[in-house]
């Protein structure tokens, strides 16, 4: 199964879309305007929240928690680096491999692939294709992938 993540241009409130691989939203992504540090808010097509990503006030690199139906599931924490950025993924025992700056990396278990992420070029927005080898961890993956996410943003913008 395929999510595909396209980000407006010029959106005040930083929303956007998430779309299935027949290029149907399958969820909407919307930040809180006026919230101490990054709050996202992933809803699905009936307006229900699945899932919301925070960022951990008082965090000196910054670090962001994923949160489903209420619990914290893990987070994602930047770690200093002189040249290239490093980030500490401590959710579900998964494991991160690949350029994360560059948007080309890999999910994995012990045993197994869970997902691949790429960053899709000659497009308008910011596009990035979530492949997932496992439809059970749908929510998961794409809470991963927008907490990561979050944290190059705020890398970006620090």
């Amino acid at each position: 199964m395929q999510l595909v993540i396209k980000q407006k241009m010029f959106s005040l409130r930083d929303g956007f879309h998430v779309f299935d691989e027949n290029d149907n939203i399958k969820y909407m992504v919307k930040s809180e305007l006026l919230s101490l540090g990054h709050k996202f808010h992933i809803y699905d097509t009936r307006g229900r929240e699945v899932g919301v990503i925070r960022q951990k006030m008082m965090s000196l690199f910054g670090e962001f928690y994923v949160e489903i139906g209420g619990k914290q599931l893990g987070s994602i924490k930047k770690k200093f680096a002189m040249i290239t950025p490093k980030y500490e993924v401590d959710f579900k025992g998964w494991k991160v491999r690949g350029d994360l700056m560059g948007w080309n990396y890999e999910i994995y278990d012990d045993f197994n692939q869970i997902a691949r992420i790429s960053k899709k070029f000659f497009h308008l927005t910011d596009t990035y294709v979530i492949d997932i080898f496992d439809g059970r961890n749908e929510i998961e993956c794409l809470m991963l992938v927008l907490a990561i996410d979050a944290a190059n943003c705020a890398q970006n913008n620090s």
